[in-house]
């Protein structure tokens, strides 16, 4: 009898420590090939440094060894550069990227004394097929939109370039500020700004301002002032050559205001003093078309 209540304990502790391994198993999740980000491989020598270009600002920069050294490059917010801290290194390291517009980047890096390319460009958006070359993450001034779609419709809308706002802009001392057109995707606003030089002299940009203001003052100081910064902007130009031109694409987060206010877009030029101005009202923005409209027709 104690021979067999021995032997069925034996039993019923297999088949728990079996019924536990099915649960674990089950529990367990595997990686398939297409959640897998594949990385960008690239060489870095000792003696020069490796240049990336992306698309936004860099909010992020993570390496995977000290055998690299990466960093912002100084006084611009979307260069990367890199090099090898350790001179020829062996073992293969990575560093990740992650971008304003909310791409994820990965990194491959080898030692190459002569690497294939020293100047690396990640912008695939403009004259490209509007794909960010990079994985979406989320980024806290979009709230819940996915920026990747985001920057396909910033793309789109800078492509097609229509002009759908014929009444609004500005010309004067040889330039012009127009907006071509005002569309809406959820709780996003986007501004199509269209500027011309006619002149023979390059103008370059110091800052583009939005704010809203009274209608009753906006031919005169402006009071009660509420500044709006884009969450977003698509090819910001610094700088209008001689008979150029070129738009740049703004979002804002949802923007309501009432009929005796305006919003007040200006453009200035930097050591210069041929700056434009022009206005926005509130049946303006109520009649702005959706991008899927835009994207449709």
């Amino acid at each position: 009898m104690r021979t067999f209540i021995l032997f069925m304990m034996l039993v019923l502790t297999g088949m728990s420590v079996m019924a536990q391994s099915d649960t674990t198993e089950s529990e367990i999740r595997t990686l398939t090939a297409d959640r897998h980000i594949v990385p960008y491989r690239i060489g870095v020598p000792f003696n020069k440094t490796v240049h990336i270009l992306f698309p936004s600002e860099v909010r992020y920069v993570d390496l995977g060894s000290t055998d690299i050294i990466a960093g912002k490059a100084d006084g611009v917010e979307n260069v990367v550069r890199v090099k090898a801290a350790v001179k020829g290194f062996t073992e293969e390291t990575n560093f990740s990227v992650i971008t304003g517009d909310g791409s994820f980047y990965s990194f491959s890096v080898v030692y190459e004394e002569e690497p294939e390319a020293l100047n690396i460009s990640m912008d695939h958006r403009i004259g490209g097929n509007g794909s960010p070359a990079g994985s979406a993450v989320r980024v806290s001034e979009l709230g819940e939109e996915d920026p990747v779609i985001i920057s396909s419709l910033m793309y789109t809308i800078h492509r097609l370039d229509r002009r759908d706002v014929k009444h609004i802009g500005s010309r004067q001392f040889g330039m012009q500020a127009v907006l071509k057109g005002i569309y809406v995707h959820k709780d996003l606003l986007f501004l199509n700004v269209f500027l011309a030089n006619s002149s023979h002299v390059p103008f370059d940009i110091d800052f583009v301002r939005f704010k809203i203001i009274d209608k009753k003052v906006a031919k005169r100081t402006a009071q009660q002032e509420t500044f709006i910064e884009p969450v977003r902007s698509l090819n910001d130009l610094r700088r209008i050559e001689g008979k150029g031109s070129g738009n740049v694409i703004y979002a804002f987060r949802k923007i309501v205001i009432p009929d005796d206010k305006l919003i007040e877009v200006e453009v200035f030029e930097k050591d210069g003093g041929r700056h434009q101005k022009f206005y926005i009202e509130n049946r303006d923005l109520v009649n702005a078309k959706l991008v899927d409209e835009l994207i449709n027709e």
